[in-house]
């Protein structure tokens, strides 16, 4: 199982990433625990200074944006 966090502060673009995020596990059958982290100290712990960001299975694979549909497909399964 993949273990996915959403880093981010709870604006527009982090909650746009958590949602499209949500879409493509449910429509590949990924098979993945979602968490999002908003504590700011556990967001410095990434290194990552652009948020949104998506880690997955502890990597960060994006930051500061929110990928299209398949490109997250590719983020999510490789």
């Amino acid at each position: 199982m993949k273990q996915v966090k959403i880093l981010g502060s709870g604006c527009t673009k982090c909650n746009q990433l958590a949602d499209a995020v949500n879409v493509v596990i449910a429509a590949e059958n990924i098979e993945a625990s979602i968490e999002k982290v908003t504590d700011i100290q556990k967001i410095m712990a990434y290194n990552v200074l652009s948020l949104p960001a998506l880690v997955v299975d502890e990597e960060v694979r994006c930051k500061g944006r929110v990928p299209d549909r398949n490109e997250l497909k590719d983020l999510l399964t490789r």
